[in-house]
């Protein structure tokens, strides 16, 4: 008899996006993604964090109202690292992701032809770039639905 405790297809790509996350240096907000194909394959992941060539180890890492010395200028966000890690074209495609898209994610998921995002929290809606990424998605026709994953153990040794 087959194995009947085995994790959904949700848990599977939601787990990716979250162990993606966790390579985040961010100490506030640590954001994973994972963008699946229609046949169910993983295709690009990603999460946030600053461009190739900055310092982990440099004061990046503010929240500043002096934008140019906040984080907000230079942390890459999940969803972006992951396309442009992207190995194939993602028309079509699926985004798990642990936080809902920012306004400017949304444009590049647009373009990129991303169909459904799926993703954990939503802790920013209601602000402005909330709504304006809502409204891209709606008119884009990109579906969305909020998922909660509970805590997987990993057994690696049975």
């Amino acid at each position: 008899m087959k194995n009947q405790n085995y994790i959904s297809w949700d848990q599977y790509f939601m787990g990716v996006a979250k162990l993606s996350a966790l390579r985040s240096k961010d100490p506030n907000t640590q954001v994973g993604a994972c963008i699946i194909n229609p046949d169910r394959r993983i295709v690009a992941i990603g999460y946030n964090g600053l461009p190739m060539g900055l310092s982990d180890d440099e004061d990046f890492w503010q929240k500043n109202e002096d934008y140019s010395k906040s984080k907000y200028a230079y942390v890459v966000h999940a969803e972006a690292n992951a396309i442009l890690n992207a190995t194939t074209s993602l028309k079509d495609a699926t985004l798990y992701v642990t936080l809902f898209p920012c306004n400017e994610c949304m444009k590049l998921l647009v373009q990129a032809g991303v169909k459904e995002i799926v993703y954990m929290s939503d802790k920013d809606k209601g602000k402005e770039s909330h709504i304006a990424s809502t409204t891209m998605m709606k008119k884009a026709g990109i579906k969305a639905r909020q998922i909660q994953l509970e805590t997987i153990v990993l057994e690696t040794d049975k």
